[in-house]
C-alpha cells in the first residue's frame, strides 16, 4: 500500500531458493492464501511465477512460511479461480485486468491480474468490509467537513497504496448516515461497498455496469445525483466531466496519484492544451473546495498512519489557482492553519512529537527538510 516502503527482497529470495520448484498442492487454494492475508493483517498479496506467495505487511514484502516456489500452471489456478468467464476473455484479450473479489463475508480484493515474462501474475489488495470512520482513520477532524460542502470538487491525492480510497470511503460513509442524498460512485473496480442507508447509494463498476469511466459520467447528470464520486480522473475527458459536474451544483469526489495540492492542480490544468488553460483555471478557482494529499507512515508498533497535507479553498487560494500561481499554495497552507490547511511536515513533525512514528521514518516523507527538522524542535 505505501508509497515509499522497506522491502524484503532477500527474504523472499531465499525462501524462493529453498523451496521446491513445484506447483502448490492441490489441497492449498486461493482461499487459503486470502485468509493468511487476513489473519496477518497484510495489505496485498502477490502471486507471481518463480516465488512463493508472498505477503505485504506493514510495508515490508514476506514470504508465506512453507510454501512453495509456484510454476505457471500452480498461478494459473489461483487466479482462474477468482475470475468468472467474462473477466479471463478481458485478461486473455487485454493482458492485465482490475477487478474486486468478495471473499464471502469476511473481505473483499481489489485485484490486478497481469502478464509477465509470458506467464500470469496478480496482486491482491485487502480491502477491509468493516466501513471505517473518519476518526477511526486518525484523520483531522477538518476532514469529517469535507461531507457537508454543498456543492464543489474534493480531491483526496496521494500515490498508489496511499489510502485514498479509504478516505472516500469514510466520507462517503458519513454522509450516507447522516444525509438524504442520491450517492452516484463510478469505480473501477468497486472497493467498499456501501449499502443505502439515510441516502441512496448507486455504485457503477467499470467494464460491469458501464463500459468507461467517460461514458457514466456522461450520464450521470441525467441520473440526479447530489453526490458523485470518481474513483480516478484519468485524462482530459474524465477531469473535464468532473469539472461540468461540478460547475452545475454537484458536490464530486475524486482522486489523483498527485502528491501535493499544488501538484494535483497542475496536473488537471497540464492535460487541456494551452489555449484552454486559462479557462479551466478560473473554472477550477470557482469549484474546488479542498484537496487532501496523504500518505502512508510505518507507525512504532506496527501498522502504518495516515499523514497528509490539507489545503482548503479560501479567497487566496482561489486567487492564486485564477492566476496560475500555484507555487505560492505551500506559503498559503502554513498561514492557513486557523481554517484546518496544515502542511506535510506539520503532520510529520506532530507525529515524531507524539511518539506515534520515529523520526528517520517520517524524515523519508518530509517536503522541505530543513523545515521539518525545524517544526521537530519546535521553534
Amino acid at each position: 500500500m505505501p508509497g515509499q516502503t522497506s522491502v524484503k527482497t532477500t527474504a523472499a529470495q531465499q525462501a524462493a531458493a529453498a523451496s521446491t520448484p513445484t506447483a502448490l498442492p492441490t489441497s492449498v487454494k486461493i482461499e487459503t492464501l486470502l485468509e493468511e492475508c487476513i489473519r496477518r493483517n497484510a495489505s496485498d498479496l502477490h502471486i507471481q511465477v518463480g516465488l512463493p506467495p508472498i505477503l505485504r505487511i506493514d510495508g515490508a514484502l514476506t514470504p508465506i512460511p512453507n510454501t512453495p516456489v509456484l510454476n505457471s500452471d500452480a498461478v494459473d489456478k489461483l487466479i482462474f479461480s477468482t475470475l468468472d468467464s467474462m473477466q479471463r476473455e478481458v485478461l486473455s484479450k487485454d493482458k492485465e485486468f482490475d477487478y474486486s473479489f468478495s471473499f464471502g463475508e469476511i473481505a473483499r480484493f481489489r485485484v490486478n491480474a497481469f502478464n509477465e515474462k509470458g506467464n500470469l501474475a496478480a496482486a491482491f489488495r485487502l480491502i477491509p468490509t468493516k466501513m471505517p470512520t473518519i476518526e477511526e482513520l486518525g484523520m483531522p477532524q477538518v476532514i469529517s467537513s469535507f461531507a457537508d460542502y454543498p456543492r464543489g470538487l474534493v480531491l483526496v491525492t496521494g500515490p498508489t497504496g496511499s489510502g485514498k480510497s479509504t478516505t472516500l470511503a469514510a466520507i462517503i460513509n458519513k454522509i450516507n448516515i447522516e444525509k438524504a442524498m442520491h450517492i452516484l460512485t463510478i469505480e473501477d473496480p468497486i472497493e467498499f461497498t456501501h449499502k443505502s442507508k439515510r441516502s441512496l447509494v448507486a455504485q457503477r463498476e467499470v467494464h460491469y455496469d458501464t463500459f468507461s469511466f467517460s461514458r457514466a459520467l456522461k450520464s450521470a447528470l441525467r441520473e440526479d445525483p447530489d453526490v458523485v464520486l470518481l474513483g480516478e480522473m484519468r485524462d482530459l475527458e474524465t477531469i473535464s466531466s468532473a469539472i461540468t459536474i461540478a460547475e452545475t451544483g454537484h458536490l464530486v469526489f475524486a482522486t489523483l496519484h498527485t502528491n501535493s495540492a499544488a501538484q494535483s492542480i497542475d496536473r488537471m490544468i497540464d492535460v487541456f492544451p494551452a489555449e484552454q488553460q486559462p479557462q479551466i483555471r478560473s473554472q477550477l478557482a470557482g469549484i474546488l473546495m479542498a484537496v487532501c494529499s496523504q500518505r502512508l507512515i510505518p507507525a512504532i508498533g506496527g501498522g502504518r498512519v495516515v499523514a497528509a497535507e490539507i489545503m482548503i479553498a479560501n479567497s487566496a487560494v482561489r486567487s492564486i489557482i485564477r492566476e496560475g500561481k500555484t507555487h505560492q499554495l505551500d506559503t498559503t497552507i502554513q498561514t492557513g492553519a486557523n481554517e484546518g490547511m496544515q502542511t506535510m511536515d506539520r503532520t510529520l513533525a506532530k507525529l515524531v512529537q507524539q511518539g506515534t512514528v520515529t523520526y528517520d521514518d517520517a524524515r523519508d516523507y518530509a517536503v522541505d527538510m530543513r523545515e521539518f527538522e525545524r517544526l521537530v524542535k519546535g521553534i
